[in-house]
């Protein structure tokens, strides 16, 4: 009898008759085709034969295990060997390619080679670039680390120039400066860690003064037009703003009944006449020469308009003040030294003598040897004698003084 598989076999009643070899159906072999033929596996199912189709370029062998699994080269993975495994790429008839990530991703796309998930802050096709606001460092060798840039300050980006170690950001946004822009540039100044342009009024010129504002606090710095405050604001002492409210221009001297002065033109020298009355009761010469100096230089203007009329009258007030406490202090002490004198002068001082029935009185005065006493006394019983003594009188004694 063949025998031949009812599976594998063409025939199963037919096979050869001096060997005994049944036909065989593609896929099986053996003398009845009852097992797989090479490059077929059984499947579990149903116990037939089925092609491993295992990729002749990504596999060692078209044969595959009974799962159907066909051993891969190595970078290529899959059931059938068709596919390039994690960190390969590019199949072709040879085997897969390694990534070229630069050792900061694992994966790269199986057909291109551009690799993904790029790690430790990196990006590019290969892993080989820092992402932006990061730089590449040397120390560790191609380490990507975060720009000290502010974003507020500057574009966030940066870079290490040749020979240099630490990075510089890129770009500064407008009124910052430096390597790392922290810095307030020329015209700005450091308000609560931010840069803020100076506010001068166009009171003053960068040429003359670059920073223009002190960098800390903002204060205007060399006001020019004869302006001052801390904005160049207000007009210089002795100037006021014109009419329009933009310029500022030197006041007019005015003309007190008590003080008279001439300002001549330019080139001519000055005279100045104080009144009398002023000279001789307020200041003497050295305090006016102090007060108001003469210039005599062809190119100087009056020395008046250099000083406040109110300070002139604050002046002159203090002193008239002065002297008026002065003669005050003068009159009080001498009343209080009258005062004084006359108390001294008109004392009486007293001595009382003590004896079995009498009393002497006896009164001493520094100017009136004999003093009337006849008011010390106010009884009625009350004499006194021609001679000075008092006599006492009472209903029982009389007593003399």
């Amino acid at each position: 009898l063949c025998n031949c598989s009812a599976v594998g076999s063409d025939s199963t009643a037919e096979c050869n008759i001096t060997t005994g070899q049944c036909p065989c159906l593609r896929g099986y072999s053996g003398l009845r085709c009852q097992s797989c033929a090479r490059g077929f596996y059984p499947e579990r199912s149903s116990q037939r034969c089925r092609p491993c189709g295992c990729s002749p370029d990504g596999s060692i062998t078209p044969q595959c295990d009974d799962s159907g699994q066909c051993q891969c080269k190595v970078g290529v993975t899959d059931l059938k060997c068709d596919r390039c495994s994690d960190g390969y790429y590019r199949f072709n008839e040879t085997t897969c390619e390694p990534c070229q990530c630069n050792n900061h991703s694992k994966t790269c796309h199986s057909f291109t080679g551009t690799c993904l998930h790029c790690q430790e802050n990196t990006e590019g096709n290969h892993c080989e670039l820092c992402k932006k606001g990061f730089y590449r460092s040397t120390q560790p060798a191609h380490a990507c680390h975060r720009c000290p840039c502010s974003t507020v300050a500057s574009t966030g980006t940066c870079h290490i120039l040749p020979g240099e170690n630490a990075p510089r950001c890129d770009q500064c946004k407008t009124g910052y400066t430096g390597p790392n822009c922290n810095k307030c540039d020329n015209g700005y100044y450091n308000s609560d860690s931010i840069c803020v342009r100076c506010e001068c009024n166009g009171n003053v010129d960068p040429a003359q003064s670059p920073s223009v504002c002190k960098p800390e606090s903002g204060e205007c710095i060399g006001c020019l037009y004869h302006t001052a405050g801390f904005h160049c604001e207000q007009c210089e002492e002795g100037y006021s703003r014109d009419p329009e409210g933009t310029n500022c221009t030197k006041k007019e001297a005015t003309v007190s009944p008590e003080t008279k002065f001439t300002t001549s033109a330019a080139n001519v020298s000055e005279a100045t006449s104080f009144s009398t009355a002023v000279l001789n009761s307020t200041l003497p010469p050295t305090t006016i020469q102090t007060i108001f100096p003469i210039s005599s230089s062809d190119n100087s203007t009056s020395a008046f308009a250099d000083v406040s009329w109110t300070q002139f009258n604050i002046i002159i007030l203090t002193v008239i003040i002065i002297v008026v406490v002065l003669l005050m202090g003068f009159v009080g002490a001498v009343y209080m030294y009258r005062e004084y004198q006359n108390r001294k002068l008109n004392a009486p001082f007293w001595t009382i003598e003590l004896k079995e029935d009498n009393i002497s009185f006896s009164s001493y005065h520094d100017s009136i040897p004999n003093a009337d006493v006849s008011g010390l006394l106010e009884d009625d019983g009350n004499e006194v004698a021609p001679n000075g003594q008092l006599t006492l009188t009472t209903p029982m004694h009389n007593f003399k003084a």
